[in-house]
């Protein structure tokens, strides 16, 4: 199971940790060890790693010099539990919907991580709530994107808008959201073409198709299994386009999941 696995693993450090009897500055160092190995075991970045192991050294340093007396045992679980669940506790919250009034929701993310299918998914998830929703495909740069994106709403007796002459996704994107906006739609999705960070041109296009339609919310579908390379490549959307939110896909494999905790952490957004 996605994450279990470090949760065992965290589980035994701390375990390791109560079996001692002194708690000394090498025992404290031992545990850090083992929590900072079980994340990057789980494919956690490195540098957010690092950074945690850092502000818990920090805050040792800070309670020991204010406090003399403080359980070491305790206060150290507590740091490490503290910065953990910080991780993946963003400032930032979930963009706030409101049926009755129309709102466009795009996604973006990686080629292969799902988009497509989520893009529907979440459709279907609205559309059960009593959501008024329509899909539109601004990808118009996979072959078959369109076929898959009709298929899958056909399937589900959701409205989609899409072309196969239309070359630019900037004009699919803004044709599709005003039809849909014009027929009063609650929810308007629009599934965009995977991109990679360092295809400069394709996240231009991107921020192209942000500016034109101005979504509510971005939402960065990741891929469960790409491992260390989740935080770089959400930092890059992140700073293309405002990611309000992340989906994570595939759970159901041998994904190790930390990457989940590296995007939330790079976009500053709940999961």
């Amino acid at each position: 199971m996605v994450l279990g696995e470090l949760g065992t693993k965290l589980t035994s450090a701390l375990r390791s940790l109560n079996n001692k009897t002194i708690i000394d500055d090498e025992a404290i160092e031992v545990y850090l060890k083992e929590v900072a190995s079980a994340l990057i075991l789980a494919d956690v970045n490195v540098r957010m790693v690092s950074e945690l192991r850092n502000r818990i050294r920090n805050k040792l340093r800070l309670e020991e010099a204010l406090a003399a007396g403080t359980n070491r045992r305790k206060f150290v679980q507590r740091c490490v539990v503290n910065e953990l669940a910080s991780m993946l506790s963003p400032e930032r919250k979930s963009a706030k919907m409101q049926k009755g009034k129309c709102h466009v929701v795009m996604f973006v993310g990686l080629q292969g991580s799902g988009k497509t299918t989520t893009c529907t998914k979440y459709a279907v998830f609205h559309q059960r709530k009593g959501w008024k929703v329509a899909l539109v495909c601004a990808d118009t740069f996979r072959a078959g994107a369109f076929d898959q994106l009709r298929q899958n709403a056909t399937k589900v007796r959701i409205p989609f808008y899409g072309s196969y002459t239309e070359t630019d996704p900037v004009a699919v994107a803004v044709e599709g959201v005003e039809t849909f906006r014009k027929e009063n739609y609650d929810l308007i999705i629009v599934d965009t073409s995977g991109r990679h960070r360092q295809e400069a041109a394709l996240f231009e296009e991107m921020q192209q198709v942000y500016d034109a339609i101005e979504p509510h919310d971005v939402v960065f579908v990741m891929d469960s299994h790409i491992g260390q390379a989740c935080y770089d490549q959400a930092k890059a959307f992140a700073d293309a386009v405002r990611v309000g939110s992340v989906i994570v896909t595939k759970l159901d494999g041998h994904a190790k999941g930390g990457g989940a905790l590296s995007a939330v952490a790079a976009t500053n957004s709940p999961i």
